[in-house]
């Protein structure tokens, strides 16, 4: 595949990118979506103070807006990886993510704890999307 083949997704309803990667690329029908850490978008504050509910409905908002830009939904969403600075946070966090992700087949998923994450954010989430 070569670049022509490829298309960086760019939106200001999600943050721009905190090092040098896009928001997302499309890649013939398969789109690839960068993490997301809970910043506002207009802003590039951190959102909720630490608190792992805020942070997660703000990273998939994140997320949804990034989807949108390619022209996808969270239903077309076929793998995610959620970053935790603790595992101890699972379960809020999987509550939530289940209100965005309800469509079955429910995405693949690995779940993985982390040391750290950007701008000291306590969750991350990236996904991979198919559009075909």
């Amino acid at each position: 595949m070569n670049s022509s083949s490829t298309q960086a997704i760019i939106t200001k309803s999600a943050p721009a990118p905190v090092g040098p990667y896009s928001q997302a690329v499309l890649a013939g029908e398969w789109l690839y979506c960068s993490g997301q850490i809970p910043l506002d978008p207009f802003n590039g504050t951190m959102v909720g103070g630490g608190d792992i509910e805020a942070e997660t409905h703000q990273v998939l908002k994140n997320l949804k807006a990034v989807l949108n830009a390619a022209g996808a939904k969270p239903s077309q969403v076929v793998k995610t990886t959620i970053y935790l600075v603790d595992l101890k946070d699972f379960e809020k966090v999987n509550r939530i993510y289940s209100e965005t992700f309800a469509a079955k087949p429910s995405p693949a998923r690995a779940c993985v704890q982390v040391a750290a994450l950007p701008k000291g954010a306590r969750v991350e989430i990236d996904c991979i999307a198919w559009l075909g």
